[in-house]
């Protein structure tokens, strides 16, 4: 059972947490110490510096031949049903809202990254350690660590594709209605324009040409501020010669975006994003250096954990910042707060359960890999979600309120796995 000593513990590793984002709150709020830019700025240092080198160094000192192969696929298996029942989810929305505008697509699967990270991404690097040390002693430390690196090399990089995916084809939409009703080119049926000449000329009036436009290549891509072309079909559209050229936008249809051209843009997007390097070199140098028995030297090692430490610190301040420039206490609404908090403590932990069971998890390793599942939202979350406008608030209310809340559910799920 959890001593004193050992809720002292996780009081300890919770406090620094809510310092700093009671610290970011009264800053913004009260002090106006920081512009909105200057929020922006933070976490994008957080996002692109201090996050990567944090997660090369815990991934490189972890011993991946250490790993439990059933807590991995459970893991993975947790996850994997997740996004499939998701995108499934998100499919037969997009078919109702098919008379909608594409953008509907990208809104699907913004729900698809927020509830998958607050089903599966929990606070290991923090809360982990010292909540599950304090429950089930050292050997916790392991499967731990074994999830964070999981999370750190496969899920984030899952999670950050789908976010520019999501970038790739707003960019792909936006170029595109922007150079569509110029690209045109223009189509003459001589016989329907005599007939159109003949019937005004017996109304008296003045004859008017029907042209019909052929839309054949629009939305140039840039993928990284250069052009690529996404194909449109080719549709034609009447228009006359009386209609000013303003109007012509709003008679053409809006453009069929190419998953090839996206799903290019978004990964050669996400290959130049440093957190993506970071946990594939990691994994690289444990390889090696626990096969060899090298550690990385003490120089090197000291100025990544100078930047590293920021990481948490920062990420928790920029969520206290976040939620001062919100115009109420709970921004995305008190149902989306309480929906959030289910899927976090209730439906994260009890998939985890199921998957746990389907591998053959058992015994204590089973406890640790079902209670480690209500920990708190991963702080990291939040700080992608805000980078790249997506259900920030949503995460930042996981996040602050779902530290508050972790204890009770990681007490009550420890104690009932602990009657199994």
């Amino acid at each position: 059972m959890i001593s004193g000593g050992n809720f002292y513990a996780v009081a300890k590793a919770m406090a620094p947490l809510y310092t700093a984002i009671a610290l970011g709150y009264v800053s913004v709020k009260y002090l106006r110490a920081f512009t909105p830019d200057q929020c922006r700025g933070i976490n994008h240092f957080v996002a692109f510096y201090a996050l990567p080198l944090l997660i090369f160094r815990m991934v490189a000192i972890t011993n991946p031949y250490a790993m439990s192969g059933r807590l991995f696929a459970a893991d993975a298996l947790q996850k994997i049903i997740l996004l499939v029942v998701l995108f499934s989810w998100a499919y037969l929305a997009n078919r109702r809202q098919k008379k909608k505008s594409p953008s509907a697509c990208s809104s699907s699967i913004e729900w698809v990254v927020t509830i998958f990270s607050l089903a599966s991404l929990p606070n290991t690097i923090v809360m982990g350690v010292a909540l599950l040390g304090g429950m089930y002693g050292s050997m916790s430390a392991g499967p731990i660590v074994q999830i964070m690196v999981l999370q750190l090399c496969i899920w984030y990089n899952l999670v950050i594709f789908l976010y520019e995916y999501m970038a790739a084809k707003a960019a792909v939409l936006a170029k595109g209605n922007q150079i569509l009703p110029e690209l045109v080119t223009e189509r003459v049926d001589t016989t329907e324009v005599e007939m159109q000449e003949e019937e005004n000329s017996t109304k008296g009036t003045e004859p008017q040409h029907v042209v019909y436009v052929s839309i054949i290549e629009a939305a140039e891509v840039d993928t990284s501020d250069q052009s690529e072309t996404s194909e449109i079909p080719k549709i034609g559209v009447p228009i006359t010669e009386k209609v000013p050229d303003q109007h012509v936008s709003e008679r053409l249809p809006e453009p069929m975006v190419s998953v090839k051209v996206v799903v290019i843009k978004a990964v050669k997007k996400l290959l130049k994003i440093p957190n993506t390097h970071a946990g594939f070199l990691g994994l690289f140098w444990s390889l090696m250096a626990f096969k060899v028995g090298v550690k990385l030297p003490e120089i090197v090692d000291d100025s990544l954990n100078i930047v590293a430490t920021t990481a948490v610190g920062l990420s928790m301040f920029t969520a206290g910042a976040f939620l001062a420039r919100q115009t109420q206490l709970i921004p995305c609404g008190y149902l989306k707060a309480i929906l959030s908090i289910l899927i976090r403590f209730i439906i994260g932990p009890l998939l985890m359960a199921l998957t746990s069971f389907a591998v053959g998890l058992r015994g204590t390793l089973l406890h640790i890999a079902i209670v480690q599942s209500a920990l708190p939202l991963a702080v990291a979350s939040f700080v992608y979600a805000e980078e790249y406008k997506v259900h920030a608030d949503i995460m930042s209310i996981g996040i602050i309120i779902g530290n508050f809340v972790s204890l009770p559910f990681a007490i009550i799920y420890y104690i009932v796995t602990g009657l199994c």
